[in-house]
């Protein structure tokens, strides 16, 4: 990273300060815009670099601008330029630039359900179209430019902008339209871009590995929401890694063990690919083990402090990743040994967690619940869970005696 963002803000004349032409006001709207078109056109470590040199250069020319064009038009004519001046350089050393219809792993999001985004690949169908309907299909989706903007930018008349938009998104729908239940979904629920890692797969597996994904969020998603009592203010988005070692390394875990496959992080769930599930998992279970994640993130949702045994636990008994006779025959040594974890124990973060069997525990723990109290009980209990002696007229340690009690019987 160069010394540009020192300087983005501070080559401001003080009679700037109150104009909409200023460069603070300037940076603050358009610098996302820039900065989304710049990823379509470049590698991630190269965007923030361009997008700040191109506010320097629009800092030290504010004198130039003359008024007679929109301010973001002048701005992304910057841009342009110094992509061109990026490429030349790149050309002048034997480099090639990382333009989006080469990348194999770059993604859109397209709405799935009410609540859940799905980010796919359309790296390939990208490359059957034009250069400027590739230009154009980047501004107005990932430049946010309306219609007005891209005709100026382009050069073309806006109705003719507008009728190459809409056949380019028709001749991308039709080259996804092997992607299953995504094929009758709108190309302008586009959100973001993300790079999940090269794949060895061809299409035609990753196709069906996110057609399978569909299939079984589709029979859960809307069954929780309305089961939790929840109605989420936000989308959840799925982003699927091409192994193990990509996932583990996007997520921060570079040494987590061989198990860990899946978690969220705010509205992202992040899993690494079934196709490539690592020596602990199955296509299968990378598949269910994705309703265990977006049903954790509704209970995260309703309550962002439920004890991690009700997120677990509700996330295992949801998604029955686990079958029964696996749990009863895994936790068979614990529970005779009078070692079953009390729910202050099950609150443990580290990998120790799987150590004593805290996804069974969890498990078992709100299979309980459920068949003794009731989902309505569990609902209060996600939303109040300091009042076990109001929802559950017992005490927390009564609540846990009772479980020990019927897994021991």
């Amino acid at each position: 990273m160069s010394g540009a963002q020192d300087q983005v803000l501070t080559s401001v004349q003080p009679d700037e300060q109150e104009s909409t032409h200023s460069i603070e006001y300037i940076y603050s709207r358009y610098r996302d815009r820039i900065s989304r078109y710049f990823s379509m056109k470049m590698d991630a470590a190269s965007v923030d670099d361009l997008t700040q040199q191109v506010f320097v250069k629009a800092a030290s020319n504010m004198h130039r601008f003359k008024g007679n064009a929109h301010i973001f038009t002048w701005v992304f004519k910057i841009a342009q330029n110094t992509l061109k001046n990026e490429y030349r350089r790149l050309a002048r050393q034997h480099e090639t630039p990382l333009d989006f219809t080469q990348l194999e792993s770059q993604s859109i999001s397209l709405e799935f359900t009410k609540y859940v985004d799905f980010r796919i690949d359309i790296g390939a169908a990208l490359k059957k179209l034009g250069e400027k309907d590739q230009e154009i299909i980047a501004l107005r989706f990932f430049a946010d430019c309306t219609l007005p903007e891209i005709a100026n930018l382009v050069g073309m008349r806006e109705s003719a902008v507008k009728n190459r938009l809409y056949r380019s998104l028709a001749k991308l729908k039709n080259e996804l339209n092997g992607w299953g239940s995504m094929a009758n979904m709108s190309m302008e629920q586009f959100i973001s871009i993300v790079n999940k890692g090269n794949s060895e797969h061809s299409d035609d597996q990753l196709k069906k590995a996110n057609h399978d994904l569909f299939t079984e969020l589709d029979a859960h998603v809307e069954r929780l929401a309305v089961k939790y009592h929840y109605q989420p203010s936000r989308k959840v988005i799925i982003e699927m890694y091409s192994d193990l070692p990509t996932f583990h390394q996007a997520v921060g875990e570079e040494d987590a063990p061989n198990w860990f496959t899946g978690t969220y992080q705010n509205e992202i769930l992040k899993i690494v690919s079934p196709l490539n599930p690592g020596p602990e998992h199955t296509y299968e279970s990378i598949i269910k083990g994705t309703v265990h994640l977006f049903a954790m993130w509704i209970i995260e949702e309703i309550n962002p402090k439920a004890p991690k045994w009700i997120r677990q636990g509700i996330g295992g008994y949801e998604a029955k990743l686990m079958t029964p006779e696996y749990i009863q025959s895994s936790i068979k040594e614990t529970v005779r040994n009078h070692a079953i974890p009390t729910f202050a124990q099950l609150q443990d973060d580290t990998w120790d967690f799987e150590t004593k069997k805290g996804f069974q525990f969890s498990y078992l723990f709100v299979e309980f619940v459920l068949e003794t109290y009731g989902i309505e009980a569990m609902n209060q209990l996600i939303r109040d869970p300091q009042q076990v002696e109001r929802i559950m007229n017992c005490s927390e340690a009564a609540l846990h005696q009772q479980i020990v009690d019927s897994l021991q019987n």
